[in-house]
Order: structure tokens, then C-alpha cells, then sequence
């Protein structure tokens, strides 16, 4: 649902950015402390301020809450709580949306537990729970709200994400697979600039038409040790979807436009495969590895069939 999106695009920079100095390459507390040279008095130390993160992050969550209250539904009537089936609208670009940011509050939430010290299992069941935990409750907002619903399908897409974080983490020790976001700016956002956004920074929240979701592989993770392939370089399979002013297909129509998907296959930088001795650009690699980097795309689209991309964002 959009009023979802909105705030999970919005806040998720945010938390990365003010984690982002005390998570980069969390594990478990054995192969941390081998692969960065922290040693425990730093980890100890870590956990010793953990409950401090942890209410810095509270305080951010709540303020988003209060912020989407504000914004979307203060001025509104209030209904008695129902929910709404919004399966089938925007091409499903938001439960991507939903997807994307469960994912990454899931893994910013193991790989803070991880470094401080958490045992292993319950820093990944725990932290794995967060993007859940995060983003669900707002379903109560647009449960209450006459123009939305709670929504069952954006609950099983906050499940998925948190979900893709634990086996991940289960089956491996680490996130191979990640999920990442792109964003163009679009001709259609003018054309409904109170729903689509008006300029680049709303546009950047709300225009799912310049939107793509993105799966980065981490290749030379599944390939052998010997292997040269380039740990920082990363296949990528992506969707978006276009020419989507109205929900209803309807009304779409009558305007020209007939909504489609896109599908597309690009290579993506591994960020945290770059080495560095730096903790700034430890931290600001970590925060990157939640955007896909712009790279050459090839697209396909029943609409216009295959079409290459010297630059897709």
C-alpha cells in the first residue's frame, strides 16, 4: 500500500545511516572478530551500549509513525478496523517496496545482535524478526483509515523479507542474495503529482513508475575459493513496472496509457566486497548495499520486447 512504501523508503537510509558505523560486516562473534580484527573488549563494549541503539532506533520508529499519522491520516475519518485487498494493484510494486524494506531492517537487526555478542541462532531469529516487527503494526493506520484497509498481502510481503534474511542467514551465515532499489524519475508523475509526487524527493517515495527492485547475487560466493571471478562484481535480476497514473486499469485507459511490467538483467557493485581499512567507508559501503548501483540493463517487456539500457537506474 502507498502510504506504507512512502514511510519504508523514508526511514530505511535513515536507520542505515545511524547503525550503519556499528553493523558493517556482522557475523557471528568468532568470524567477526577474524575478519575485522575487533577484538572482544570491542565487542563487549558494543553490546554494553547496544540498549542505547536500541532506543535511538525507537525514537526514529516512532517519530516515522508519528510522521505518517500526521501526514496521511490526522485530518481523515476514522473507520473501525477492516481490511482491504490491494493484491492486484500498482503491478504489485509495492509489496516489492515491502519486501525490500523487511529485508534490510531484518538484516540491520542480525548483524547488530551478531556483533554484540548475541549467540548466533538468536541473533538471527531475533534480528531476523525485526523488519517484521517494524513494518507490520502500520497496518493498524490503514485498517482504521475509510481510503485503505489493513492488508494481508503487505503482511505476507513484510514476512518474506524477514523470512529471506533468516534462511539465508540459517543456510549460510550470511545474506548472497540481496535486495536492492533504483529509482529514475519518469513523464507520469506530472500527470498525478498528488499521488506519484511532486519533484524529485517525493517522486524518489512514491513514483512506482521510475521504481526498480532489484535481486543482487553475490556470485563468487557460490563459486569456488580458487575461483578469479571479482568479488565486488555482482549479477543482478530486476522488475519494475510502467505507465501507471491510475490503479484502475480503467481509468488508465482513458488517458492512453495501459500499465506493463519489466523485467531486467544488469550487473550490480558488491560494496562490501570493496577492501578498505577505512570504518567511514565501511559504513558508507554498508549503507550503499541497499541501492543498486547504475549499471548497463538489458530489459524485456511485453510491450515493446527487449530493449538495451547504456544506463539503467
Amino acid at each position: 500500500m502507498l502510504t506504507r512504501t512512502f514511510l519504508i523508503r523514508l526511514l530505511l537510509p535513515l536507520l542505515f545511516f545511524l547503525a550503519g558505523p556499528f553493523s558493517f560486516g556482522a557475523k557471528a562473534q568468532s568470524t567477526y572478530t577474524l575478519e575485522t580484527g575487533i577484538g572482544q573488549d570491542s565487542v563487549n563494549r558494543f553490546s554494553r551500549r547496544l540498549p542505547w541503539y536500541a532506543a535511538g532506533g525507537a525514537a526514529v520508529y516512532i517519530s516515522g509513525l508519528a510522521l505518517l499519522n500526521e501526514a496521511w491520516y490526522k485530518e481523515k475519518d476514522r473507520t473501525s478496523f477492516h481490511w482491504f485487498d490491494d493484491s492486484k494493484e500498482w503491478k504489485q510494486m509495492d509489496k516489492a517496496g515491502h519486501f525490500w524494506g523487511a529485508f534490510h531492517e531484518s538484516r540491520l537487526g542480525v548483524d547488530l545482535l551478531l556483533k554484540a555478542g548475541v549467540p548466533e541462532n538468536k541473533g538471527i531469529w531475533y534480528g531476523g524478526a525485526l523488519g517484521f516487527v517494524l513494518q507490520t503494526p502500520i497496518e493498524y493506520f490503514d485498517g482504521r483509515s475509510p481510503a485503505y484497509g489493513a492488508s494481508l498481502s503487505d503482511i505476507a510481503a513484510n514476512a518474506a523479507g524477514s523470512l529471506a534474511v533468516i534462511g539465508q542467514q540459517l543456510a549460510w551465515g550470511e545474506n548472497r542474495l540481496i535486495p536492492k532499489y533504483s529509482f529514475h524519475r519518469t513523464r507520469y508523475a506530472p500527470l498525478r503529482p498528488n499521488v506519484l509526487g511532486n519533484g524529485a524527493s517525493q517522486e524518489f517515495l512514491k513514483d512506482y513508475n521510475g521504481q526498480t527492485y532489484w535481486i543482487s547475487v553475490n556470485l563468487a560466493k557460490f563459486l569456488p575459493s580458487q575461483s578469479r571471478f571479482p568479488k565486488w562484481l555482482n549479477p543482478a535480476v530486476g522488475y519494475g513496472a510502467e505507465e501507471m497514473v491510475f490503479n484502475d486499469p480503467d481509468t488508465n485507459r482513458t488517458i492512453g496509457l495501459e500499465a506493463y511490467r519489466q523485467y531486467y538483467l544488469s550487473v550490480d557493485l558488491n560494496w562490501q566486497a570493496i577492501p578498505t581499512q577505512s570504518k567511514f567507508l565501511r559504513s558508507a559501503f554498508y549503507v550503499l548495499s541497499i541501492f543498486k548501483f547504475p549499471a548497463p540493463a538489458l530489459e524485456y517487456n511485453g510491450r515493446k520486447g527487449w530493449k538495451m539500457h547504456a544506463l539503467h537506474y
